[in-house]
């Protein structure tokens, strides 16, 4: 049988461990579209007491969750503000629009921090002709894997009820700036409006996302999932996978930021990434003075055994996760360093 390749793709490439697969086949079932199955409603509580919040709703996907989330804070016609590299106006494939007629407009990405003061000179007041500014979606972890610092989220926070404007946190990865920054979970979700958590990237999970928010507005999410088609039966077998992963895989992500700034210290050398920077799982490889571009690294590397992400043109992603170990890492170093240090 041929070697498993290291899969630097993304941490969403996880396998469920042997002890999760146990927890999803002995989970207790029922039907959760009638409201009914008891380990969906247990995740979902447990998920909302960790922020803090009064309710939560399991979806299939962290892009169906954001999107019912920006329903919820962002109506017909309303105009969201967010990174021009956020996950909700770059890599849903134009949902917000297409689907809930939402106007969006970008602040240049800025490393890994926000620029309140700029973000709020961007802010519309109602009255015509500009589509009124209605909510702020801010990415925790960013795509690049850095960290928003807590005291600018706090800045972040006032500046948008000075506006009356709502916030969301697309927190897909917000597990590991917790991780990161010792930040406990109830402060995070006390800043925001609704937020949209991920169990199936860095927690291990095979599927799932969760919204969070007041009850009011969870009960409106349910009735936007299911017409976005995320009304599903005995989903429990998905959620005890969930649950699993909360109590069990959490803390184990300082494992990963450790490989991760690993990986970009060894690689540092050659001018390709600065290793300080990298906070969390996520490494992104500058080749602008590299010889070879991202997809032929890419390709390259594949035929090598490891697999990484071509962001754009001149820019690869790796990301460490839970099915990689010390010496995938080891590998990836290997592959990578003797393929740009050749060139």
């Amino acid at each position: 049988m041929a070697e498993r390749p290291v899969d630097l793709r993304s941490d969403t490439v996880t396998r469920p461990t042997a002890e999760m697969r146990q927890a999803m086949a002995t989970a207790e079932v029922g039907d959760d579209v009638f409201g009914d199955d008891p380990t969906v409603i247990a995740l979902e509580a447990e998920v909302a007491a960790l922020f803090g919040h009064e309710a939560a709703l399991f979806a299939p996907s962290g892009s169906m969750a954001n999107q019912i989330a920006l329903q919820l804070v962002v109506p017909r016609g309303g105009e969201l503000l967010a990174g021009a590299d956020a996950h909700v106006v770059s890599f849903e494939l134009g949902a917000g629009a297409a689907i809930s007629g939402i106007s969006s407009r970008t602040w240049p990405s800025a490393g890994t921090g926000l620029d309140v003061a700029q973000i709020v000179t961007m802010i519309r007041p109602a009255g015509y002709p500009a589509a009124p500014t209605r909510a702020i979606a801010v990415e925790q972890t960013l795509g690049n894997g850095g960290v928003v610092g807590l005291e600018t989220l706090r800045e972040l926070r006032a500046a948008a009820d000075d506006a009356g404007l709502l916030l969301h946190c697309d927190g897909a990865r917000i597990w590991h700036a917790h991780v990161a920054d010792g930040v406990p979970l109830a402060t995070y979700g006390a800043l925001f409006d609704t937020l949209s958590v991920c169990l199936s990237k860095g927690l291990g999970a095979p599927i799932g996302s969760l919204i969070i928010g007041s009850a009011a507005r969870i009960a409106e999410a349910r009735v936007i999932r299911k017409r976005l088609g995320g009304g599903m039966r005995q989903v429990g077998i998905l959620a005890a996978a969930g649950s699993w992963a909360l109590r069990h895989h959490i803390d184990r992500l300082a494992d990963d930021h450790a490989r991760a700034h690993r990986l970009a210290a060894a690689l540092e050398p050659l001018g390709i990434v600065d290793a300080a920077s990298v906070r969390t799982n996520l490494v992104l490889l500058d080749l602008g003075k590299a010889t070879l571009d991202a997809p032929a690294l890419t390709a390259a590397a594949a035929e090598r055994g490891v697999l990484i992400t071509p962001m754009h043109p001149r820019v690869a992603r790796l990301v460490t996760h839970l099915d990689i170990d010390d010496a995938g890492t080891d590998k990836a170093i290997d592959v990578l360093g003797s393929l740009l240090s050749a060139r």
